[in-house]
């Protein structure tokens, strides 16, 4: 995993412009695409195109949050917190060839401990004030430094980034950019994508 990883998002993307928005996003070199919904009334017809769309772009789908709707789709991973579901359920649901990511905040020993446990990869974050998360955990940039040398996994960063303050977590040692309102809720979707695609180059 190394690259622009896009959150969708339920409160900037409207449903007739889902799919839309997700193949704009793609286009401007999206590498991972995680599906993320809180509330319960989920869209499964709109979720599989999505599955369908990035199976086309052979882009990675992870699933926020909930692990029964990544197996009913498909779907190629999922993406917890620290108050979802365990991810030894995770793994035994969805099978070892999974991508399981943990949110890790900033606590390196909590990404050291999923990494123990068969995580695929792990996020910190937030390292900027983030319009998605205004209430957000803060991270350093050191405590991402730090991780870098004691991890051998890949490591997201998210919160709050741009393509202005992206270039400083991946010379920290960030390898992917999770990005919703700083690709989605901009005019050229495309455009904001390939911004931050380039920060990688």
């Amino acid at each position: 995993m190394r690259g622009l990883y896009a959150i969708t998002n339920e409160n900037i993307v409207s449903s007739e412009n889902f799919i839309q928005y997700s193949e704009q996003a793609i286009i401007g070199g999206a590498k991972v695409i995680q599906y993320r919904n809180k509330h319960s009334n989920k869209n499964i017809t709109q979720i599989i195109a999505l599955k369908k769309l990035c199976l086309q772009y052979q882009v990675p789908l992870i699933i926020n949050d909930d692990i029964q709707l990544a197996k009913q789709i498909g779907a190629d991973g999922v993406h917890l917190g620290k108050e979802d579901s365990q991810l030894s359920t995770a793994r035994s649901i969805l099978g070892n060839k999974a991508i399981i990511g943990i949110s890790c905040y900033n606590k390196i020993y909590l990404a050291k401990q999923a990494v123990a446990d068969g995580a695929n990869y792990v996020a910190f974050g937030s390292f900027f004030s983030s319009p998605t998360k205004p209430q957000a955990t803060q991270c350093d940039i050191n405590t991402l430094k730090q991780a870098r040398k004691v991890l051998n996994c890949p490591i997201v960063a998210i919160g709050g980034i741009t393509p202005d303050n992206g270039g400083d977590l991946i010379m920290a040692g960030a390898d992917c950019l999770a990005v919703i309102s700083g690709i989605f809720d901009q005019t050229n979707i495309t455009v904001a994508a390939q911004k931050y695609t380039e920060l990688f180059q």
